[in-house]
């Protein structure tokens, strides 16, 4: 078994090397630049070039493995009966953001064996903090283990969420969950990083997360550090196989409990 150490160290390094490369560029770009996936959804040549120097860093320490990047390999998964190490990669979580100059967004390295997450390292690329975890040795940021909060009552709670600007189709169901959740909290955030969201919930900021459509290299890496600072994470369904494209719902132990029963209703 590949040391828990040496991937992070990898990891850190790759995400270190695209962080570079997209603040050289931040500012730089304007819409005649961007390109666009689909409607609403944009990309750039920093995102693939971000993701292409993780992939040399990457395949430089570990040739054998694989990489499912956003931009350049969203299909890579290892074959049947196969267990190489995957690499789930987001190269430029918050693009949008990125493009507008609204300091939020990051890179999510997560890496995979037998479908179990083993380490996760994101970026806050704007305010250059490094947050790590790995299966079993906690979730961690410059050198102070984090820790979900510990609010169980939901009018004291601030939840983060992502609108599904993607998939509009599922907007009505959206805006029913919202209007069922902001009733009954303090607060809802949407920022436009899912990687960060789940950060936040490692760090006690956000109470609970939730997001109807998401995709495996925007939550891989968070989803291991939220449940390595003691968190919950799964799908709607309560299922904790989240590395697909489909909903997610983060938290505290009590408000996940709490944000799974308002959801389902």
């Amino acid at each position: 078994m590949l040391a828990h150490r040496d991937l992070v160290r990898v990891a850190t390094l790759a995400a270190r090397r695209a962080a570079e490369h997209i603040r050289a560029a931040a500012g730089s770009l304007g819409p005649q630049r961007w390109d666009q996936k689909a409607p609403r959804d944009f990309v750039s040549e920093v995102d693939r070039g971000a993701e292409r120097l993780i992939r040399e860093a990457l395949l430089s320490a570990y040739p054998d493995s694989l990489i499912m990047g956003e931009e350049l390999s969203p299909d890579a998964a290892p074959p049947a009966g196969a267990s190489p190490l995957l690499w789930i990669v987001d190269p430029l979580d918050g693009t949008a953001n990125f493009l507008h100059r609204y300091p939020w967004y990051a890179v999510s390295i997560a890496a995979v064996r037998d479908g179990s997450l083993e380490v996760g390292v994101v970026l806050d690329i704007p305010r250059d903090i490094l947050y790590t975890a790995a299966a079993g040795d906690g979730a961690w940021a410059a050198g102070q283990r984090l820790a979900v909060s510990t609010i169980a009552d939901p009018s004291f709670s601030l939840i983060g969420t992502g609108f599904p600007f993607r998939t509009p189709e599922l907007l009505p169901r959206y805006l029913r969950h919202f209007c069922g959740i902001s009733g009954q909290v303090s607060g809802i955030r949407r920022a436009g990083s899912a990687s960060l969201d789940l950060v936040d919930v490692a760090l006690g900021r956000f109470d609970g997360f939730w997001e109807l459509s998401l995709a495996p290299w925007d939550i891989a890496a968070g989803t291991l550090i939220v449940r390595e600072a003691g968190g919950v994470v799964t799908d709607l369904a309560e299922s904790p196989e989240v590395l697909r494209h489909g909903s997610i719902v983060a938290g505290n132990p009590a408000m996940h409990r709490w944000l799974i029963g308002i959801l389902g209703q």
